[in-house]
């Protein structure tokens, strides 16, 4: 008798493969974020945590932080959503309008494409940028910094044509656009300098080229030229070159198609199998069905990318429903708040001097109670501000909010350190 094939026989490579298809869009959907993030509290609650402690007494005072960040910042309480296009308003200037100057009476799926295209490359360019690194607009002559700096600066390379392959065509995104990006340009457009340094300089070059790879290789999705802004008509699927009155579309729908189709985008070596993850961690105490046990989902790009997609749907008269599907942004804002409200503590203050890593499992526990935090937050920041869900979702208090006010602490305890360090590629945070 023969021995058995030692690498299985085809059904039983087929049944794996379905197993991780399926495990894999489970961790694709915001129900096993908020459920698994809820479980890893409750759990931290109950004093079993390695890391962490929970200090409910501190939650009304962590209320009253966002509150008052929030009063400060929209003072009439008329909130924008927490997206890339506020940091296009830094400054306070309306660069929208010098866009849709420009694109003239073009109509809405095409002005639609063309915000899309925007928002998707400054949201992968929108990375730590170190201390040092500032960008002087040329029109206005103001210097900004951070991530307000990254975004004005990944406004005018886009209005200059940067992402472009057709010279005649500058105000859109391509694939072979992208993938033609080199340094020395990415370099040239945002000021950088041996006197001006952007952290991460090459890893945004070859995130963006990775990116039209990704385009070019889905014209179904995104187009024979591979262009972000091909998703509206994907979504929408207008009749005609109007977009009709009655479309509909859910912010959930927005981020899973993001999941499925930009996935292979992200460095991160997080697989079922051959199917990439992207922001998703193990951790020892997650459980879950089948082969998604011991992973917890995050997208949080994925999910700041939908956020920043939502206003140019509804512009392009798309009603966008479900918003709250969506979860808290686990980054270093929200979660420096969360530890510097007291509403968590570190069980050992030593853990603070360490330098960590994303895949760590502290820092996969810190952003599930983070987003867990956030849900518990949101209706006692409404409550305080006199403000319905439907006034305030969950986009608009991050805004307000939690993600500034978590700035503004550790602006006054730490000169704007966060309260942990993370040694990242500036896809997690």
């Amino acid at each position: 008798m023969s021995a058995p094939d030692s690498t299985g026989s085809a059904p039983d490579l087929i049944a794996a493969n379905d197993q991780q298809t399926r495990a894999a869009a489970q961790l694709r959907t915001t129900t096993a974020i908020r459920e698994r993030a809820a479980a890893l509290l409750a759990r931290a609650r109950a004093g079993e945590s390695a890391w962490f402690t929970v200090h409910d007494d501190a939650m009304a005072s962590a209320a009253q932080e966002i509150v008052a960040t929030t009063r400060d910042r929209y003072p009439d309480l008329k909130i924008p959503f927490h997206s890339r296009w506020r940091h296009f308003e830094a400054g306070g200037i309306d660069r929208k309008a010098t866009l849709d100057g420009l694109l003239g009476d073009a109509h809405a799926p095409a002005r639609a494409r063309a915000w899309i295209d925007l928002a998707v490359v400054s949201v992968l360019l929108d990375a730590g940028a170190g201390a040092d690194w500032r960008y002087t607009e040329p029109s206005s002559g103001k210097r900004f910094s951070r991530s307000e700096g990254l975004g004005v600066a990944s406004f005018h390379a886009f209005m200059g044509g940067l992402f472009s392959s057709d010279a005649a065509q500058p105000l859109q995104v391509d694939g072979m656009g992208l993938r033609g990006l080199v340094a020395d340009r990415l370099a040239e457009s945002f000021q950088v300098s041996e006197a001006n340094p952007l952290v991460g300089l090459q890893g945004r070059v070859v995130l963006l080229r990775r990116l039209g790879e990704v385009l070019l290789e889905q014209p179904e999705v995104f187009g024979a030229s591979g262009r972000p802004g091909a998703l509206f008509d994907m979504l929408v699927s207008p009749l005609g070159p109007d977009v009709p009155p009655t479309a509909t579309v859910t912010a959930h729908d927005i981020l899973s198609q993001l999941l499925a189709s930009l996935s292979p985008v992200w460095p991160a070596d997080n697989r079922l199998g051959p199917i990439p993850l992207g922001d998703c961690w193990r951790h020892g105490a997650v459980r879950g069905e089948a082969e998604s046990d011991g992973w917890m989902p995050f997208h949080k790009l994925s999910q700041w990318l939908t956020y920043s997609l939502l206003e140019p749907f509804q512009w392009a008269g798309v009603r966008v429903q479900g918003l709250d599907a969506l979860t808290g942004l686990p980054e270093y804002r929200n979660g420096g708040l969360m530890l510097d409200s007291g509403l968590l503590g570190l069980r050992d203050p030593a853990l603070a001097q360490r330098t960590w890593l994303p895949g760590d499992e502290l820092v996969v526990e810190w952003r599930a109670l983070t987003v867990a935090l956030l849900d518990e937050l949101a209706p006692r920041v409404r409550a305080l501000l006199g403000l319905s869900e439907a006034q305030m979702p969950l986009a608009c208090m991050l805004e307000g909010g939690s993600w500034a006010a978590g700035r503004v602490l550790a602006q006054r305890l730490r000169g704007g350190l966060p309260p942990l360090s993370i040694a990242s590629d500036g896809t997690v945070f």
